[in-house]
């Protein structure tokens, strides 16, 4: 999915800086113009991230050309920036993993003692890291 991004052209002395109009609050740097793309990827990426760990609704990307016309951006170069669409999925896919012995009978121990399922306790320990 490709969400459109402004960018405060940067310079010898400052960075390039990066807007995502769709996702409030959302913005990211870079030194050279790739790199705030780049960084404007994943700054996307931990924004989405974040709100569905909070419960919130993701905004679709809405049109460059109606971005353009808000006087904020006024100057800024327009482009887009790519974020990987399984980050919006909550679709639950069976894994299989092989764990030692020793390392599952931990797994399950500290998975009964919070009250949660063997997948539950890992995908909770994954959010946290």
């Amino acid at each position: 999915m490709r969400y459109p991004i402004a960018i405060e052209p940067g310079g010898e002395t400052h960075a390039w800086g990066v807007a995502v109009p769709d996702l409030p609050g959302c913005f990211s740097a870079g030194d050279t113009l790739d790199e705030a793309i780049s960084n404007a990827s994943e700054a996307m990426s931990l924004w989405i991230e974040s709100v569905l760990d909070d419960g919130g609704d993701i905004p679709r990307p809405g049109d460059i050309a109606n971005h353009r016309l808000n006087p904020e951006f006024e100057g800024w170069i327009w482009a887009l920036a790519e974020v990987d669409p399984a980050l919006l999925e909550d679709q639950v896919e069976r894994v299989n993993i092989s764990l030692p012995r020793r390392v599952l009978v931990r797994l399950d121990a500290k998975a009964k003692a919070a009250g949660e399922s063997r997948s539950g306790f890992i995908a909770h320990l994954a959010l946290l890291a």
